[in-house]
């Protein structure tokens, strides 16, 4: 079975990514100097329903922020890490034991070795692409 048998393509995982509305972003805080805060905002007035994660936040864009995926009130579909890679192999650990199975990393999130490691935990790994980019506006 080839590679692209096993997963299905980028452009697909990005497709049904963007296309479903309740996202965590790990990463978020108050700070507006740093991306995680910059995607919740996007991804926030662009009609997704997103929650922070980060153990080091209490609040983003005013919203509460959770420790980690395991605390969140309702499992989200999309996991979006902005995080460095190094933090990211244990967000993928929470994300595959969460049963979440698309798994994105922001550019500067990424490294092959995490891209490697979270395919083999199962996820649907998205990356080299930004969901602010990417997504699309929800009206309703």
């Amino acid at each position: 079975m080839t590679e692209t048998q096993v997963h299905r393509s980028q452009r697909q995982l990005i497709d049904a990514a963007v296309n479903q509305r309740d996202w965590a972003i790990v990463g978020a805080s108050e700070n507006q100097q740093k991306f995680g805060n910059i995607i919740y905002r996007d991804m926030k007035r662009a009609g997704y329903r997103v929650v922070g994660v980060n153990p080091n936040a209490e609040t983003a864009d005013g919203d509460p922020v959770y420790p980690t995926l395991g605390d969140l009130p309702n499992v989200p579909i999309v996991v979006d890490v902005v995080v460095p890679p190094w933090v990211g192999r244990s967000v993928a650990e929470d994300t595959a034991r969460a049963g979440i199975q698309i798994f994105w990393l922001q550019p500067g999130a990424e490294s092959d070795e995490l891209i490697e490691y979270a395919e083999s935990l199962g996820l649907d790994v998205i990356h080299h692409a930004c969901a602010m980019v990417e997504k699309r506006r929800w009206t309703t």
